[in-house]
C-alpha cells in the first residue's frame, strides 16, 4: 500500500476514535450516563420511600433548647445530636390525644426493641407542672423512657414556633404531632395523630439507625 494511503488511513481512524470519546464525554455529562447520578431532587425522592411517615422539607433543623425535665434535669436538642430521637407535643392533664400519643410511642418502641431518645414538650404549660408530668408518665408506663420538657410560656414559645406547632389554647387543641430528628438534628419525618402507629413508628426509627450507621444521608 502507498504510504500516502496508509497516512490517510491512519488520520481517519484517529478522528474517528476522537469521535467517539467526545460522544462518551457529552453523555456523562447530560446524556443518560448523567441519568445515573441521582440529583438532590432523585435522592430525596428515594430516601422518601424509604419512609411511611411525611417527609419534612429538606434542611429544616430542630430548634436548640434548653428546658428542664419533670425531674428538674436539663433538657436540650443540641444533647441529642448524633442519634435519632422522637419529639412529640403534648399537655398533662390530657385524658384523650395525649395518652393515645403516649402508647404509640410505648408501643413503638417494644416493637423497634430498644428505646432512643423521646422527648415530649408540653403545650399547656400553666397546668404542666412536674408533678403533673410526673404523673403522666407513671399513669402511662413511660418513666425511664420519655422526658417532658418544661417551661414558661415564653420559654416554650419558641419551642413550638421552632417545630410548626400550635400548643393548647382555650378554644382550640393542640397540634398532637410527633417528629422524627435525625442523628444530624434535623427534623425529617412527621406523623398526625391519625397516622401515627406502633409499627411505621419503629419502622422509620429503625431507618433512621441505619442511615446514623452508615454515616448519614445527603440532604
Amino acid at each position: 500500500m502507498p504510504p500516502g494511503r496508509v497516512i490517510v488511513l491512519l488520520a481517519a481512524g484517529l478522528l474517528s476514535i476522537a469521535g467517539i470519546a467526545f460522544g462518551l464525554a457529552g453523555q456523562s455529562a447530560s446524556g443518560p450516563a448523567a441519568a445515573g447520578t441521582p440529583g438532590p431532587e432523585v435522592t430525596r425522592s428515594a430516601r422518601a420511600e424509604r419512609f411511611q411517615g411525611s417527609i419534612m422539607p429538606d434542611g429544616v433543623r430542630a430548634p436548640d433548647f434548653t428546658l428542664r425535665d419533670q425531674d428538674g434535669e436539663p433538657v436540650s436538642m443540641r444533647a441529642l445530636r448524633g442519634r435519632p430521637a422522637i419529639v412529640t407535643f403534648l399537655y398533662t392533664t390530657c385524658e384523650e390525644s395525649c395518652p393515645a400519643q403516649a402508647q404509640q410511642i410505648k408501643i413503638g418502641l417494644d416493637r423497634l426493641g430498644r428505646d432512643v431518645p423521646a422527648l415530649a414538650v408540653a403545650v399547656n404549660p400553666e397546668t404542666d407542672t412536674p408533678a403533673n408530668a410526673n404523673r403522666f408518665l407513671v399513669e402511662q408506663g413511660m418513666v425511664g423512657r420519655m422526658d417532658i420538657a418544661l417551661g414558661s410560656r415564653r420559654e416554650l414559645e419558641r419551642v413550638w414556633k421552632g417545630f410548626a406547632i400550635q400548643p393548647q389554647l382555650d378554644d382550640a387543641e393542640h397540634q398532637a404531632r410527633t417528629v422524627l430528628i435525625d442523628a444530624n438534628g434535623y427534623q425529617l419525618v412527621g406523623f398526625p395523630l391519625d397516622q401515627l402507629t406502633p409499627e411505621r413508628l419503629a419502622g422509620d426509627v429503625r431507618t433512621l439507625l441505619a442511615e446514623a450507621r452508615a454515616g448519614g444521608a445527603a440532604r
